[in-house]
């Protein structure tokens, strides 16, 4: 009887073990409590080192070592594999990105969590790290305009887009608005009106689309879609669907912003070589695809990487890095990356 509960326990943790190490396999990244418990694969891999750590020790007792040793090896296993993806996508902390060239493109993602952060920080953010492209969710306009002033006064200066859900309410969450930051030397921009008004936006909370109105640069999209909470999990799933749609093939697109959302979330979700519509991960393809962004309260090792920038194919990743918690009170690090442009 003992024995049968042993092989049935071992079995379902199998099964278990199997689900969050590929979870695409499945169909099921984006099921709670999949979704959440996949986020971080850094802690994926310090609970299965203490399952096997506890399977060791049981095989000290004569009778539940048969079932200990099972459930070590499916243990070993599966943190193995979440370590070797981690491995695959980069664990470089390093705070430090490749020289800057003339034909270098720095883009800044950073959700600031409202006035968390102040204009001063995300300035001096801004010119040490030589942005020239800032996506800032739940950053309000006028903040903006005020980074833009200190931005200019320091000599970076950038245009400010902004886009705001439901302007009449006076006391609206900041959550609400995102503010872009482009420098001139890509040309002007302007954002595109279903991106103002919602009518082809994120659910809840809004992304901008600023489109080149002169010049040959990017399509910029400073993405913000929902956290993925138990009652948001669909709007979540349809505002990556419509993230994706923002980056067909064969054009020219950077995205950047809170994806609230992993690699592993975005599976399917690809096409043409991307990970997210055409559009490639930067950081993975960096080597710190798996540091994490969010929270800021814990290591960035054991956060969740679901701050991105993503380009076309137009596009090649040199350098990206998670800079560290600053004094502001935002939850989320800041990523900053390097783009080449790729040669034909």
């Amino acid at each position: 009887m003992f024995r049968l509960i042993g092989i049935l326990l071992t079995v379902l943790f199998a099964i278990a073990t199997a689900i969050v190490t590929w979870p695409q396999f499945f169909h099921l990244e984006q099921t709670f409590p999949i979704t959440q418990i996949v986020a971080s694969r850094a802690v994926l891999v310090i609970a299965f080192a203490g399952i096997l750590l506890l399977a060791l020790l049981l095989m000290l007792a004569r009778p539940l070592r048969g079932f200990a040793a099972s459930l070590a090896i499916v243990a070993l296993l599966g943190g193995g594999a979440s370590a070797a993806i981690l491995a695959l996508r980069g664990v470089d902390t390093a705070d430090a990105l490749p020289a800057k060239t003339s034909s270098s493109v720095r883009v800044l993602a950073w959700n600031t969590a409202g006035e968390a952060v102040s204009a001063d920080e995300i300035a001096q953010t801004v010119v040490s790290q030589q942005a020239d492209i800032v996506a800032l969710p739940e950053t309000t306009e006028a903040v903006g305009e005020d980074i833009a002033l200190k931005l200019r006064d320091a000599g970076h200066p950038m245009w400010v887009h902004h886009v705001q859900y439901r302007p009449e309410v006076t006391q609206g969450p900041d959550s609400w608005q995102t503010t872009v930051l482009i420098s001139p030397a890509l040309g002007d921009y302007s954002v595109i009106p279903s991106s103002a008004d919602g009518s082809s936006n994120t659910s809840s909370v809004p992304s901008a689309v600023v489109m080149p109105v002169d010049g040959d640069g990017p399509t910029v999209v400073a993405v913000h879609t929902v956290a993925p909470r138990q009652d948001e999990m669909d709007g979540w799933a349809k505002d990556l669907r419509w993230v994706a749609d923002q980056c067909p093939a064969g054009k020219n697109v950077i995205l950047a912003g809170d994806f609230n959302a992993t690699l592993d979330h975005m599976s399917g979700l690809g096409t043409a070589g991307g990970d997210l519509g055409a559009c490639r991960d930067a950081a993975s393809r960096a080597g710190s695809g798996a540091v994490g962004t969010w929270p800021t309260s814990v290591p960035a090792l054991l956060g969740a990487p679901i701050d991105h920038v993503m380009a076309t194919e137009q596009w090649r990743a040199s350098g990206a890095a998670v800079l560290p918690a600053g004094a502001g009170g935002s939850d989320h690090r800041a990523l900053i990356t390097q783009l080449e442009r790729a040669t034909p």
